[in-house]
């Protein structure tokens, strides 16, 4: 992999991006799924002017990073421990729920019973890069959403974590053990994280914070610091960057900090959705892949009326609980990690692994469609049509 290569490459995606996203407008659709496209097209299993995606979705996962950095800057620590008391019965019932259907539709599919476990943990969870770059922020409504999202989500992703270790071999015989020490780990990082900024980031960054660059240098720095001691420790980098951003969240920079990220986030996510679509292979024997499409098509309404009755438990509102619903309502990119750990691990087949992958994308596109054409975003072109003063002040 030469430099030449690298540019070449950066400028097709960049290139294509913008045709593609300008069409995608024009045609009033949702930018992310040009983005996915734009993967499928210029990939391996398109055109492949990109004939490998291995480097360009390690660099994609920055932007991933950052946007689990930006939603810890905007959350209070207190406010979230008690978030995370009223999700994590609520998380744990519907992913086992979800996992137990998803099971059962691949031995329906005849797989056997080791690659339908596989399959079934990993349609367990929602996308955190979908969910929350489609949560705008600009009123206390939407604030309150993307606050019991996070939650949610972030749970999520402690479980994920959990699954990708056992199907790795990195297990305990017992699951509630390996979870305490996950949970431990995470403790211990977020105390190391706070003291950092309490005696080293806040006298910093009051030192030198009229050096714009010396500010937006440094909270970079701070992300990807915790993020790689996050990965560390056995954690993903995702959890490590949020507790970065949490530390820093009672800093009156939180605000200016975020802003000066966003244009950088937002170049690594199109890197991300474009390594998605880049990824998947469409020579799939066409029963299993009309199936695995199908299914896909099947769980999004599925995982939104669980969530919709599941949320009543919290005591949400009904119009929250129904937007809970459907931004919630797609499958994760932890579900390709998944397939991609236990197709390494040689516990799942081909076939398997790019079931697991169509289903997933399939989730992404219809989520993503069904939350933009229904809710505001910050990819919407206005906002939507029948959300009232009064819901958005809610």
């Amino acid at each position: 992999m030469n430099l030449e290569s690298i540019v070449f490459e950066l400028s097709v995606i960049a290139v294509g991006a913008a045709i593609l996203g300008t069409l995608f407008l024009y045609a009033k659709q949702p930018i992310i799924v040009a983005y996915i496209t734009l993967g499928i097209i210029v990939g391996p299993s398109g055109f492949a002017l990109i004939s490998r995606t291995d480097h360009i979705e390690q660099i994609s996962h920055i932007g991933v990073i950052l946007l689990l950095f930006l939603i810890g800057l905007n959350l209070q620590p207190v406010k979230l421990i008690k978030l995370f008391r009223k999700t994590s019965l609520l998380t744990f019932s519907t992913s086992v729920l979800f996992g137990g259907l998803s099971f059962l539709f691949a031995l329906l599919l005849g797989f056997d019973i080791q690659s339908s476990i596989i399959f079934g943990a990993a349609m367990m969870f929602s996308s955190t890069v979908i969910g929350l770059k489609l949560i705008p922020l600009t009123t206390l409504h939407h604030k309150r959403t993307g606050e019991v999202m996070t939650s949610v989500l972030l749970l999520q992703d402690m479980l994920a974590i959990l699954v990708i270790l056992f199907i790795t071999g990195e297990k305990s015989n017992h699951v509630l053990v390996t979870f305490a020490f996950l949970a431990g780990k995470f403790v211990i990082l977020g105390t190391l994280a706070f003291l950092g900024v309490r005696f080293v980031m806040i006298p910093l960054l009051r030192k030198f914070d009229v050096i714009q660059e010396y500010t937006f240098l440094a909270t970079l720095a701070w992300c990807l610091l915790w993020a790689e001691a996050a990965h560390i420790l056995g954690l993903s980098y995702e959890l490590g960057a949020f507790v970065a951003g949490l530390s820093i969240a009672s800093c009156k920079i939180a605000i200016a900090i975020a802003e000066h990220l966003k244009p950088l986030r937002e170049f690594f996510l199109i890197l991300f959705f474009f390594a998605v679509g880049a990824k998947l292979d469409l020579r799939l024997d066409s029963y299993l892949l009309l199936s695995a499409v199908a299914f896909g098509v099947i769980l999004v309404p599925l995982k939104v009326a669980v969530f919709r009755l599941a949320f009543r438990s919290t005591g949400e509102s009904s119009d929250l609980r129904k937007e809970l619903g459907v931004r919630l309502g797609q499958s994760s990119e932890f579900s390709l990690l998944v397939a991609f750990s236990a197709l390494s691990a040689g516990v799942l087949s081909e076939k398997g692994a790019m079931a697991i992958q169509v289903t997933t994308i399939v989730t992404f596109i219809i989520s993503t469609y069904w939350v933009v054409l229904r809710y505001p975003t910050p990819i919407s072109r206005g906002p939507a049509p029948h959300r009232t003063d009064k819901m958005l002040s809610d």
